[in-house]
Formats: C-alpha cells, structure tokens, sequence
C-alpha cells in the first residue's frame, strides 16, 4: 500500500487479520490442557474477537518445566553475550517489519487508536529491546582490593526462569519493558499477558523464536489472574515474579512469595500522579495542553496519569476554562481503527463499568462535573467514555484518593508551594509527580520535597530509557526502563580464593 492507510484500509485489513489463540509453550502454539477458552472482546465494537485458549495451572507447570529445561542445558544462557544481543537486535527487526500486523491487533484487543500505536507505543518497543540489547556486554563484574593471599571476585548471573504478569493498558510495551532486560541478563521467561489484551504478546514469542531465540526460552501462557497468574506467583521453580498492575494484586503476589520460594517480587503498581501549577509557570497555554494530554492519554488507562491537578487558586478559574475549551479541541472518543481518532475506547465494559461508578461516587461526594462523562454518539455496544474533569472536590474524597484509572481528572486550588506540596504527598501512591514553574528554586525544591519516584519539571510524561520508571510507596518497589532494570534480574556471586 503506497499511502499512509486510511479508515477503510484498516477496516478491511482487521476484516482478514490472523489471531494466534492457543498459549505458546516450547516455540508452539498449544491448546490448554483442560481445552478451556475465554473470550477476547473487540472494546470498540463489543464483538468477540477471538476464543482464546485459557491456561491454568498444569499449563504453568508446563511452561515452566519448559523454560526450566532451557535454563539447564544452557541454550539460552551460555551464548555468548553477543550472540544473544544479536538475536535481540533481529527481533526487533521483525517487530518493526511485522508493526503493521502488531498495531492492528492491540487497537482491535485493547482500543488504542491506530496512531497512537504507530506514534508511542510501537517506536518505545524498538528502542526499549535495542537499548537493553546494546546493553548486554556493558555488564562488568569487579576484582575486589584484598590480601595477596586471596583473589576475590564479584560477578553477576542471571536468576534463572522468571515470571513476567504484565497489564492490559499498554499490552505491547508493558511487556517490553521487562521482557528485553531478562531476556538480556540470560533467563528464561514465562509471561502471563493481561487476559483483557493477550494478543500481541503472543505474537512477541513466535516472533522472538522467528529471530533465532531458542525454543522453550520465552513462554506465553493466556488466562486469568486469579488462575494462571496465581499458579506462577506460587510456582516453587521460578526465580522472580516482575509485575505491572494494581496495588491489591501487588499485595498478593507478596503473600504468594511467602508462601512458595520466597522468590523476588518486583512491582510496579497504581499511581494517584499531581500535577502542581504555579503561578509563575512560564508558558500557561503550554501547560495545560500537557495538563489534558497527562490524564486523557490511553482514555486515562495510564498507571502515572496526572489525575489531579493542584492549580494556584490566582490561575484556577483560568485554568479550568482553558482546559475545558482544549480538550474538547483535542480529545473526543471515536473509532480506534481511524487514523484521526484521539481517543478509544476503556480496554471492556467492565472498566467503564467501574470508572463510571467512581464518578457516581464522587458526585454523591459533593464535587461539581464541569465535563461531562457521556458516549458521543459512537457504537452503544463500544466501551466508550468521554473526558470527565472535577471541580470543588476535597482531599477526602474518593475521586482526590484513590486510582480510577480512566479519563477523569479533578482540580484542587491551593495557595503557598507548601500547600501544594502537602496536597501532593497526601497519597498512598507515588509513581509520578510534576511541578511547571519558571523558578529554578522552587522547581529544585519543590522536586526534592515530592514524595514519587519519576518527577517532572515543565513537563509531563517526557523521558527516554536513561530513566529509571517506578514509584515510591504502595506505587511499587522496582523500576523498569534504565540499566538498572537490566541488573534487577541478575544476582550477585562472591567467589573467594585462597591462594596461600
């Protein structure tokens, strides 16, 4: 096709498009054992995509026992540095000749526009494999300062088979992020992709062995949490479980450590992110553009989303109007296969259900809707919400606390930097924070003082792979991203020896 696609041409190829539904196990495509299946619903459309095979947990036993085998023989692990980084460096080769097919199948399974995965999502899944494959010979170990008598080294290895559960609001990507790194560090990896969008992680494994990745080293096994995922949390022959989600799942997969090996969890969970407006900011139209895109991106599905936004009380009338007039401008719910669409669906109607119900909530709560949470005429059958922003709303309520993890955003006015610093911080969360001011000082301080682990400065969302992504409180313990990420799935050796 000569020209960039358009609406139809999308249409007609998601009429034709292939979907792999069995699990893939040992670089096949199986069915679960109990030859269950669930459904994979088109949000847009509210039609069944798909009967996907449902693994449980004999289908965990045999996709670690898989990837087990592939850890001890080495296939993966004992290449050459190199070696791997090539194998790395042709898949994301064939995800980038393949971005078509991948683009299609996550807008029809989850309901982000088509050019929202050709302009963020598919870009940051290149970059993200070929940065941690140009990592994978960076990795130095150290010859310790000891008597003549001993040498001392210290080296890294890798853990061994590793369990990734990974969520269903940037499908694709999310898994990227932490299947690159251990992949890079030599283990062996059974994913359990997010049963609301499993489909391009699917297709991610087929394509890893397509580049040369040995059989048996990354394995996608589809179902639910409480059965697949539960079942490799438990799993006695996995290394660690790396996990982006919410907080209540992040606290079972804790007891599920404690409760099996012991094994390592690294979480990335909810966020509640402010966004703080000083009076001094420098550019006030700029700012507010990147106020709607920070919570109305992805419909709100974002784990950092800048849902609150803390506005100095001499700019709130301003600011509130502004941001209404500007994402009316930029943001409106339409066809996800439609290359002008800015805006998809919620991933089911279920999470609308859900997000529908924390705005009936915060009504009853007291706060005034000053945008309105309506279809916009679209398919009655689609899982669509319209952008929905609070006003007069209280630190207490429900809307300020906790993650709706939709298209919502509430507005707080405050007085002093110290107000706003408190009205922040007042979180169980902190994965991400920003503050827009034209004051070094204050951007400095304000920075140091913002209890999150990603802040930004006249900014919001920005960053590359240089930096590390996770959060402070119950947002997490890990940080995807950065070459600390790759390190997090080696462990450390300590070898002495006597040479007296």
């Amino acid at each position: 096709m000569s020209h960039a696609p358009t609406h139809q041409d999308w249409l007609n190829r998601a009429a034709q498009v292939h979907i792999t539904t069995g699990l893939f196990i040992d670089g096949h495509s199986v069915d679960a054992l109990a030859g269950e299946t669930f459904e994979c619903i088109n949000p847009a459309t509210g039609t069944v995509l798909a009967q996907m095979a449902k693994g449980q947990a004999a289908d965990i036993d045999r996709a670690v026992a898989s990837c087990r085998a592939a850890w001890n023989d080495g296939r993966w692990a004992r290449q050459a540095p190199r070696a791997r980084a090539q194998v790395l460096l042709k898949w994301a080769d064939l995800v980038e000749t393949h971005s078509a097919e991948l683009a299609l199948l996550e807008t029809l399974d989850m309901g982000k526009p088509i050019s929202d995965m050709f302009n963020i999502d598919l870009p940051e899944v290149l970059k993200t494999i070929r940065y941690f494959a140009e990592c994978i010979d960076k990795i130095d170990g150290a010859v310790t300062s000891t008597d003549a008598s001993a040498l001392h080294t210290i080296t890294h290895e890798p853990l061994g088979v590793v369990g990734a559960i990974t969520p269903w609001n940037y499908p694709m990507l999310m898994a990227v992020w932490k299947l690159a790194p251990i992949l890079t560090a030599g283990n062996c990896v059974v994913l359990k992709p997010a049963e609301q969008a499993p489909l391009t992680c699917t297709r991610l494994a087929q394509l890893f062995v397509d580049a040369g990745g040995p059989p048996g080293v990354f394995n996608v096994v589809n179902g639910m949490g409480a059965e697949a995922g539960k079942a490799l949390a438990l799993h006695m022959d996995v290394e660690k479980i790396t996990f982006t989600g919410s907080t209540a799942v992040g606290k079972l997969l804790l007891g599920y450590a404690g409760q099996s090996n012991m094994k390592r969890i690294a979480l990335e969970t909810g966020g509640k992110s402010p966004q703080i407006f000083m009076p001094d900011l420098y550019d006030f139209d700029a700012a507010v553009d990147r106020a709607v895109g920070g919570i109305f991106d992805n419909a709100g599905q974002v784990c950092n989303a800048g849902s609150r936004l803390l506005v100095h009380r001499s700019l709130h009338d301003r600011f509130v109007e502004r941001f209404v007039e500007r994402t009316a401008a930029l943001y409106s719910p339409g066809d996800p296969l439609d290359p002008a669409t800015t805006m998809g669906p919620l991933v089911s109607q279920t999470q609308r259900s859900n997000v529908n119900a924390r705005i009936a909530r915060a009504l009853e709560q007291g706060a005034h809707q000053v945008l309105p949470a309506l279809g916009a005429g679209l398919n009655a059958a689609g899982a669509y919400l319209a952008p929905t922003l609070f006003t007069q709303v209280r630190q207490d309520m429900a809307i300020v606390q906790e993650e709706t993890f939709g298209p919502v955003a509430s507005v707080q006015a405050f007085d002093t930097a110290q107000e706003a610093i408190a009205l922040a911080n007042d979180s169980v969360y902190g994965l991400a924070a920003s503050v827009w001011t034209s004051d070094l000082q204050s951007a400095h301080r304000m920075g140091a003082a913002l209890q999150a682990g990603v802040i930004w400065v006249n900014c919001f969302g920005d960053g590359d792979m240089t930096q590390p992504f996770g959060g402070y409180k119950q947002s997490g313990n890990s940080r995807d991203k950065h070459k600390d990420s790759l390190l997090s799935y080696l462990q450390t050796k300590s070898t002495w020896i006597n040479l007296a």
